[in-house]
């Protein structure tokens, strides 16, 4: 059985228990989204006077706002795929056991696992226009996040990763205002964060923005952190299942 075979079997078994579980993930991954976009885009966005619109390239603030709102719930879905989930299947399901007593082995598993985070990114008809970005930010987290996920011995430290880590990068990555409000200082503390690297490639293709110069930059982070993260998760998991 080729690489992808096998990691497709991972992939649908997920697709089989989604099928029956789908209607949980509405609240999450429809109605946060719109609420955020409603909200601020709607909201907020109809206080703002004409002149403000220069700050967001010229463009209504809700046309600038959903890119970027696109590009942070990929961040998020991918979050909690590689988090719970994960750890269900390690330690409370023990469903990589089951698995592991076949022939797929630990990189069927992982590949399985991001092929599904990447099924479940796209939220919106936008995603038609930035679905490669939105689907390489996601991925990147949740490589990351498999592999910190397989060195936990209980769900403790999610908490942490939801509170210091995800909770700041949706509000400080230029996903609802431009990060030249920030700070100098802080604008280079942004530019260091993954989610700010998203933001700007998917907000660059829906408005046709992207600059030739700094994409590429933008890009290689991305794939930087899904091969560092893809890699960390296939040896700790490894590792883990081994113990």
């Amino acid at each position: 059985m080729t690489v992808i075979a096998a990691s497709g079997r991972v992939w649908q078994r997920n697709w089989l228990v989604y099928r029956r579980l789908w209607h949980r993930s509405l609240a999450f991954g429809f109605l946060q989204p719109v609420l955020f976009l409603t909200a601020m885009g709607l909201g907020l966005g109809t206080l703002m006077q004409p002149s403000d619109l220069s700050a967001f390239g010229g463009v209504p603030y809700v046309d600038w706002l959903g890119p970027g709102l696109l590009a942070a719930m990929a961040m998020q879905t991918a979050t909690f795929e590689s988090t719970y989930p994960i750890m269900n299947k390690i330690m409370w399901g023990r469903n990589y056991e089951a698995i592991l007593s076949t022939p797929l082995g630990i990189r069927h598993i992982v590949l399985g696992e991001l092929g599904w985070s990447a099924f479940r990114i796209p939220r919106t008809p936008m995603a038609i226009l930035a679905i490669p970005f939105a689907v390489l930010t996601g991925l990147a987290f949740s490589a990351c996040l498999i592999a910190f996920t397989a060195t936990q011995k209980n769900d403790v430290g999610f908490s942490a990763v939801f509170r210091f880590v995800i909770n700041p990068l949706f509000l400080f990555s230029g996903t609802f205002f431009p990060l030249s409000q920030l700070p100098e200082p802080l604008q280079l503390v942004a530019w260091a964060t993954p989610l700010f690297h998203g933001v700007e490639l998917v907000r660059g293709a829906v408005l046709d923005t992207l600059d030739p110069v700094t994409a590429p930059l933008h890009l290689a982070y991305l794939l930087a952190m899904f091969t560092i993260g893809a890699t960390l998760a296939e040896r700790n998991l490894t590792r883990r299942m081994a113990g």
